[in-house]
């Protein structure tokens, strides 16, 4: 099956972003419309589990890569450079090791290839705790989340999955189940086979502890053309928290 999208802007340089785990290309149009008035046709894609995409009981990087190669096909899309958020920076990473010759730069964003341990287990408890037949409205769940979940951020970025379905029932857009099931593929670590030589953008929110400089030594293995840049006054959601600064490293990395 294949991925839904939105395509913003139709100049001649194709830029892929890959959103985050829970997240959804919706949380990226806001940059896309910048980086269209510059020449970039921005290709906005929802992973499988999560936004407008097709739901899965199958969830791995492996998948994750593959749909994005099918995806790729079927628009015939060439040179393209990517970006890619946590999860979605893990499946760029991997896509770039499997296909580097179909990539021209590769921007990761808060995120190594390595193995994590994080909050969103907990997160992940809390979602599945809503009774969502007896919500009424999206307050509702965010008082609920407030017990659990005290960043802002973090229920912001949930409360946009919320939809009213076809039964006029509250819903989240992410595939819940299977995404608490199979959440342990999301922190496992990816295998990269093959080097990606093209330039590649590290780009670490300030006040996270996602990417070290001891791990990031190691990257130059696999990434040896690779630079990190940090953002200040951000945490994990490096293009939400200081999308200025995000963009001016981001376009002038791509553009250069």
């Amino acid at each position: 099956m294949l991925l839904k999208s939105k395509i913003i802007g139709q100049g001649p340089i194709p830029l892929i972003i890959l959103h985050g785990f829970l997240g959804m290309s919706d949380n990226w149009k806001s940059y896309a419309k910048k980086m269209s008035s510059l020449g970039f046709q921005i290709h906005l894609l929802d992973q499988r589990n999560h936004g407008n995409s097709f739901r899965s009981n199958d969830f791995n990087y492996n998948l994750l890569v593959q749909d994005l190669h099918n995806y790729i096909n079927h628009h015939d899309i060439n040179n393209s450079s990517i970006i890619g958020h946590s999860m979605g920076g893990k499946t760029a990473m991997m896509f770039s090791s499997l296909y580097p010759m179909e990539i021209k730069k590769l921007i990761i964003v808060d995120i190594l290839p390595i193995s994590y341990k994080s909050n969103f287990q907990s997160i992940l408890n809390s979602l599945k705790s809503i009774d969502l037949n007896s919500i009424k409205s999206r307050k509702e769940v965010n008082i609920i989340l407030e017990k659990t979940i005290t960043e802002v951020s973090i229920r912001r970025l949930l409360l946009k999955n919320l939809y009213r379905n076809n039964e006029n029932k509250f819903d989240f857009k992410f595939n819940l189940d299977v995404l608490h099931s199979k959440f342990s593929e999301v922190e496992n670590a990816i295998n990269l086979t093959l080097k990606f030589s093209g330039k590649s953008l590290f780009v670490k929110g300030e006040k996270s502890n996602y990417i070290t400089e001891g791990e990031m030594g190691k990257i130059k293995k696999f990434f040896p053309n690779s630079k990190l840049v940090t953002i200040p006054n951000s945490g994990h959601w490096v293009h939400s928290e200081n999308p200025n600064s995000f963009f001016k490293k981001t376009l002038n990395f791509l553009k250069s």
